[in-house]
């Protein structure tokens, strides 16, 4: 009988073999988690970093699209000092900064940046997904790094997770084979076995188990709002930070017979007549297959697993996480040219864009959203885009989990402090639409008109305390201000639940009296009252129709 390995397959494991190997000459700091003893490397601020450690076999061969299964034990001393491989995905939004170690289906890794000397320290947790749209982004990005938040006194980890097709493809066959009758959710389930993978080993690195908040931005975030709804994350989550976007309204889970009718259409466009043949398929080559013109995007679905119902109904009955919420978005989250189009900001363009899109509530929305000038124009179209793009769905989690989230606080925010120039050195490039940057050679990535406010995703580097690794922008003494009061912000959270601290304005949780206040974070970081619950409420039956 022959045994045939795939390339992908054989490379896995002679990867697995190597980076298990014994290594009796110790250089870094070293761990024992529960499959094994990791050594990293200690930076030169004196925090401790553990890269590419694995918390799922690799999905590949058998396990693609099947739930991530446990790390297999390994003898000797792993090397955790590089980053893993990131997951595939198509170069859609420029040059997202990776420093992974390439590209490959076997991406389930993660990363810890610890100040502790010792497992005795018991400290806070943050556990921070990647942005992207479910498409792109990876663990290993500068603006993510958690050595910065490690220096307050923080355990930080990044965490990969499956993206496209092999993230959230759903199939009959594979909802038949799978134990839970699922199918297309495996993104999420990575996170989730992250999430068991922190309460497993999170203290022998010096965090406290207890004390794990999870954040993300844009897709991390929409991820945040639904690993609390669901209930394979009970017990596992203690505090939660969204940053522009919810599954609320943005890029919901689809029933789980739509998801498996996309999956059938895409298996008919490769030439896929069974699940067999769709996992011979190279991963290079189902890649390419979904930049092609038609091909769908894959959305999460309401499998009766990860998710058991619709989140909105999860929401609604209080049945999500009871946990502390920081929670906000940006000044200009999309683009006026969402609304306009190619047209001129004219007052009358603008009135024929918002009919041809809101029909006979157009002077509802004309009213909530006026552009009787060209600048009012602007301002008011770009408030639009950003509001149907994911500030609404940030504002729906942010303002039903202050009514149904058992009294635990809800902080908002509302980020508007603009990057500022690009450095000379970056010539002709411009800012990409996912936070990174497009060359003049990227021709296919999407490019964005100059911003008004803060773009989505500009507040990353901020509230990380990660300017310095962003090499891009020109940033000034505002700049390092704004993030030093943000990152304050977040640590404090991280590590009680409360964003406030000595030094910082007073931020009150939503849900403390009548009025919903939130706190504007830019250079003069203050206290305002919400002025536009109205454009919410107009846009909220549009998203939760059942």
């Amino acid at each position: 009988m022959k045994i045939l390995l795939t390339s992908t397959v054989l490379s896995v494991l002679l990867a697995s073999a190597v980076g298990a190997q014994t290594n009796p000459a110790a250089t870094g700091p070293q761990v024992k988690t529960a499959n094994g003893v990791v050594e990293g490397v200690t930076e030169s601020s004196g925090i401790r970093a553990f890269k590419g450690i694995p918390f799922g076999q690799p999905p590949v061969g058998e396990l693609r699209w099947k739930e991530p299964q446990p790390v297999r034990n390994w003898q000797g001393v792993r090397k955790t000092v590089k980053f893993g491989p990131r997951a595939m995905q198509r170069p859609i939004f420029g040059d997202m900064g990776f420093r992974s170690d390439g590209m490959s289906e076997d991406c389930l890794y993660l990363n810890v940046w610890t100040p502790a000397k010792s497992s005795k320290e018991k400290l806070p947790v943050l556990v921070y997904f990647y942005g992207g749209g479910f498409m792109a982004g990876d663990g290993s990005e500068g603006r993510y790094d958690g050595e910065s938040m490690a220096t307050k006194g923080i355990v930080a980890l990044t965490v990969n997770y499956r993206l496209g097709v092999f993230g959230f493809m759903a199939h009959p066959e594979l909802t038949k084979e799978s134990p839970h009758r699922s199918s297309g959710n495996y993104a999420y389930l990575d996170m989730a076995a992250a999430l068991r993978w922190v309460q497993q080993n999170i203290a022998a690195f010096g965090g406290d188990p207890k004390r794990v908040t999870i954040a993300g931005e844009s897709a991390g975030s929409i991820a945040v709002s639904g690993l609390m709804a669901s209930p394979l994350s009970k017990g596992l989550i203690n505090g939660a930070i969204g940053e522009s976007g919810s599954l609320l309204g943005g890029l919901p889970p689809v029933p789980l017979t739509t998801g498996e009718e996309t999956g059938l259409a895409f298996a008919k466009a490769v030439g896929a007549n069974s699940l067999a043949e769709l996992r011979a398929i190279p991963a290079d080559q189902l890649l390419e297959a979904t930049g092609k013109p038609g091909a769908p995007r894959f959305s999460a679905t309401v499998d009766g697993y990860f998710f058991p119902k619709a989140p909105l109904e999860i929401y609604t009955a209080g049945q999500q996480a009871h946990v502390p919420l920081l929670v906000g978005w940006n000044s200009e989250e999309m683009n006026a040219r969402a609304i306009l189009g190619q047209e001129q900001p004219t007052p009358e363009n603008y009135a024929n864009a918002v009919r041809k899109l809101y029909g006979d509530r157009a002077e509802e929305v004309l009213k909530l959203y006026p552009g009787s000038t060209e600048e009012q124009v602007l301002e008011s179209a770009t408030a639009l885009a950003g509001d149907r793009f994911l500030a609404y769905s940030t504002w729906k989690w942010a303002d039903l989990q202050s009514k149904t989230g058992g009294g635990k606080p809800v902080y908002r925010y509302y980020y508007s402090r603009p990057r500022p120039a690009m450095v000379p050195e970056m010539g002709n490039a411009a800012p990409g639409l996912a936070g990174g940057v497009v060359k003049s050679t990227d021709a296919n990535a999407v490019k964005i008109p100059p911003a008004r406010g803060a773009v989505h995703s500009a507040e990353i580097e901020y509230a990380m305390g990660n300017l310095s690794k962003n090499k891009v922008y020109a940033w000034t003494p505002e700049d390092h201000k704004v993030s030093e009061v943000m990152q304050n912000f977040f640590a404090n959270f991280i590590k009680t639940g409360n964003p406030n601290g000595a030094g910082l304005p007073n931020w009150p949780a939503i849900n403390s009296g009548n009025s919903v206040q939130y706190m504007q974070i830019d250079v003069n970081t203050r206290l305002e009252t919400e002025k536009d619950r109205a454009r919410y409420l107009f846009l909220d039956p549009f998203y939760t129709k059942q």
